[in-house]
């Protein structure tokens, strides 16, 4: 997954001003107690960045990936 591809989810998956806020904002344990902002700027893959994300806010699945039905779901390592 690339950084425009994380993104693009996080505004398709959690809309765009809602999502970006969280990506600044929350704290998540499995990042090591960033935000998923700062562990991209730590060099954390998106892909580790994206799941950690979706785990924490509980997002099934097949809600992950957005609205691109051909897309798809990277893996988790």
């Amino acid at each position: 997954m690339r950084f425009r591809e994380f993104w693009q989810l996080v505004d398709e998956v959690l809309g765009s001003a809602h999502g970006r806020e969280l990506t600044r904002s929350l704290v998540i344990g499995s990042l090591d107690d960033r935000t998923p902002e700062q562990a991209l700027d730590a060099g954390v893959e998106p892909r580790v960045v994206w799941h950690a994300l979706c785990d924490e806010l509980d997002i099934p699945e097949p809600q992950r990936w957005g609205t691109d039905l051909g897309r798809q779901a990277p893996p988790r390592r």
